[in-house]
């Protein structure tokens, strides 16, 4: 299979390819040539299989042909072996046709291990088998840097910077980010939102000569990978509640939009989705670009779930790509145009392709901390705050007869200590794995807003870069 950009001027890439360069070089992202699909007895022989065979039969599609195949099934082995529960990915039923998909109990109890932990095994694999090294740089609002960290740390061929924004995630989020000693983890505490940090990431990715020289990848959900490695627990949950004969919905707690476009995926390889809801809190651009058409990030708030106090939702390009027939000329001008006036408008065309699947809501401060509340009261259940906003969101979809709603639960209650106890007069029992991360001796640097000051403390710590320069150093190059 081979993978092409949005914007249609760069060449097509191999699944190997497309995972260490995480993004086209025109500065697009990258997407499958066409979408590998499942049959319906494909997908009912996904039921009662371990969580890794399933994955393995959702993502080999993808991999045809591609030097990476022959490590999956090991690499899905090793990485869910991880994991703190038999099923990985379980069911949990929360009303009469309501459920929780629980997404946390990998190492860093967020459902960025799912993928990471997958994606950082293909990456260094493929990496020793080339014999090179590469420099992962990624922004995170929370879940991710720690996910990230976590999967990459200690790794032979790879050193991982993760930016985040100082002051902006949990204080349980900075610590499993910065307590990791491992010389080829690097973190940095920049001082601005995630969108800045994101921003410069971008930026890093669009100078080539320093791309090149650093061998620079990615593992925010622009690369594609993360999104493969998302889409097995959509499957694995609908054919647990009837699926390929039943239709399911979900609702989706999201920021980047790299999670719920993991859906859109396995609606496209042939999973009965009825409705995918984008669930957002303050920050909604998503909300009102569906009300309206209108796509026109504001400032970020910050909320008490960080993890999405984003605006700019890098993986929205992936979804107007689709919207746009695949046409990269027309996602082009739109992303131009978002450039230089600070929004875009859809065509009527592509809004209404948009409404027919997607719905999107907004989730308040006060509602969030009251859906933890109730949901502790009447379930049982003590839920994150990203969590919360997924349930909230899914209480205003209607018409959905018999359709079971599925919202994805995507972090532990316990790397949300304060709010949840407010909300539920108790703390979230913490386990063992994060208490003794949580005790461990940090390590970050702070710079400042600054794109330079970032590559330069990037260019000055990364063996890929530094390699090459002493080894042409020795063999008289550019004495």
């Amino acid at each position: 299979m081979r993978f092409i950009s949005t914007r249609g001027e760069a060449p097509a890439l191999s699944f190997e390819g497309a995972l260490l360069a995480a993004m086209a070089r025109d500065g697009g992202l990258l997407m499958p040539e066409s979408w590998p699909s499942l049959t319906p007895g494909e997908i009912s022989a996904l039921a009662g299989l371990d969580y890794a065979d399933a994955a393995y039969r959702v993502i080999s599609p993808f991999l045809k042909d591609d030097p990476c195949l022959p490590d999956l099934e090991q690499v899905l082995e090793e990485a869910y072996g991880t994991f703190h529960h038999p099923a990985v990915a379980p069911l949990r039923q929360i009303g009469p046709n309501s459920f929780l998909l629980e997404l946390f109990h990998g190492p860093t109890l967020a459902f960025k291990d799912l993928a990471m932990q997958v994606v950082a095994r293909l990456m260094n694999r493929a990496l020793v088998r080339r014999g090179a090294h590469a420099t992962v740089i990624g922004a995170t609002s929370g879940d991710t840097g720690a996910a990230a960290i976590e999967a990459f740390r200690g790794l032979e061929a790879i050193d991982i910077f993760i930016l985040h924004p100082k002051g902006r995630v949990s204080d349980v989020q900075r610590r499993q980010m910065t307590s990791a000693a491992e010389p080829n983890v690097h973190n940095i505490a920049l001082e601005g939102t995630f969108d800045d940090c994101q921003a410069i990431v971008k930026g890093l990715f669009a100078d080539h000569k320093l791309r090149d020289s650093f061998a620079l990848t990615g593992v925010n959900s622009i690369n594609f990978a993360r999104i493969v490695a998302q889409i097995p627990y959509y499957f694995t949950a609908g054919v647990s509640l009837g699926a390929p004969h039943r239709p399911v919905a979900f609702s989706v707690p999201t920021g980047n939009f790299g999670d719920i476009f993991a859906g859109y995926a396995a609606r496209m390889m042939g999973l009965a989705v009825s409705r995918l809801v984008i669930a957002t809190n303050l920050n909604d651009s998503l909300p009102r670009a569906l009300a309206s058409g209108v796509y026109e990030p504001h400032g970020v708030i910050a909320t008490s779930s960080p993890s999405m106090d984003i605006q700019l939702a890098s993986n929205f390009e992936r979804l107007l790509f689709e919207l746009a027939g695949r046409n990269p000329v027309r996602v082009r001008a739109l992303m131009d145009e978002l450039r230089n006036a600070g929004a875009f408008r859809l065509s009527q065309s592509e809004l209404h392709d948009l409404r027919a699947l997607f719905a999107a809501h907004s989730v308040g401060e006060h509602e969030t901390e009251m859906t933890i509340r109730s949901l502790a009261e009447e379930t049982g259940v003590i839920a994150d705050p990203h969590t919360a906003v997924g349930v909230a969101a899914s209480s205003m979809e209607t018409g959905l007869g018999t359709t079971p709603m599925v919202v994805l639960a995507t972090a532990h209650a316990a790397k949300f200590p304060e709010l949840v106890e407010r909300a539920t007069g108790r703390a979230p029992e913490q386990p063992e794995r994060l208490r003794l991360r949580l005790s461990q001796h940090e390590r970050c640097t702070t710079l400042p807003n600054d794109y330079a000051a970032v590559a330069d403390f990037i260019t000055g710590r990364a063996r890929a870069g530094n390699a090459r320069q002493s080894h042409g150093r020795r063999a008289g190059v550019g004495a």
